[in-house]
């Protein structure tokens, strides 16, 4: 699972940038209208629209738009986005990486021709359902911050903010149902990713948040069951333009593929 959260991880970060765009804020405020609309429109009793509105929080969606989005959702704001469907689309990358889509979108026809273009320029092409979904197991995800880390600012130095033992967090996965976990290093600090079914996903939350763990996320992702080491420093260049222009798809919620890569190779192919 190594390679995928890597590039997990440099998405979170490209998050942040993007919610400076406002990018973001409509990807996951549609998180939000289609949590809503799927079950009772109050997050005390909607464990995805609860979780989806955390993440609206954590990239800095004001709450007017959280407000309005649940609303939305709810059918209070008129029909807008009342034809918003999850769609999962598939297909492959440079090499014959697998790639797997989740989509909401109000206009298939639409968000095909945007993603057979995206796939096109970047040396993949975008396959019929089921030619890769085999090749995916979907987990749920809870990531929890053991060393959190204070910014102080241009020229000063940074600082570790009460550091939790990864023992305890290990102790707390396991009484939550986690069935494995990584460590990951972040701007943030120190992230320990624990995976679970997706049923016990909300157990797993609730009991890292009752033991007072900073829980940075919490998320449903497809990780893959085989993996392809991509070497090639045009390969690499090319898969992660073609991941980049995928993400930057308004319909895209998110892309995952099967590839691992060194970090230097990765870095290399940003630069």
């Amino acid at each position: 699972m190594a390679g995928h959260s890597k590039w997990a991880n440099i998405k979170r970060q490209k998050a942040r940038v993007d919610a400076v765009k406002g990018k973001i804020f409509t990807k996951i405020s549609r998180e939000i209208i289609v949590a809503a609309r799927s079950g009772v429109p109050d997050p005390a009793g909607n464990f995805q629209l609860r979780t989806a509105i955390e993440k609206a929080k954590a990239a800095g969606i004001p709450n007017d738009n959280i407000e309005r989005a649940i609303a939305k959702g709810a059918g209070k704001l008129g029909p807008d986005n009342a034809a918003l469907e999850a769609i999962r689309y598939e297909g492959y990358g440079p090499g014959g990486v697998a790639i797997l889509i989740e989509a909401l979108t109000d206009n298939r026809n639409r968000t095909a021709a945007d993603l057979r273009v995206a796939f096109s320029k970047n040396g993949g092409n975008l396959g019929e359902t089921g030619c890769v979904g085999w090749m995916f197991d979907q987990k749920g995800i809870v990531s929890v911050l053991l060393t959190p880390i204070k910014f102080a600012g241009r020229g000063k130095r940074s600082e570790t903010l009460n550091p939790v033992s990864e023992e305890d967090v290990l102790e707390a996965f396991l009484e939550g149902g986690a069935d494995t976990y990584e460590l990951i290093e972040t701007e943030e600090g120190t992230l320990a990713e624990a995976f679970t079914e997706i049923a016990n996903l909300e157990t797993l939350s609730q009991t890292l948040k009752e033991r007072n763990f900073i829980v940075a996320q919490v998320e449903t992702r497809w990780i893959p069951n085989n993996t392809l080491e991509v070497t090639d420093p045009e390969q690499a260049r090319s898969l992660l333009k073609l991941m980049d222009a995928l993400d930057d798809l308004d319909d895209v919620q998110n892309a995952t593929a099967n590839f691992e890569m060194t970090d230097n190779l990765m870095a290399a192919s940003f630069s």
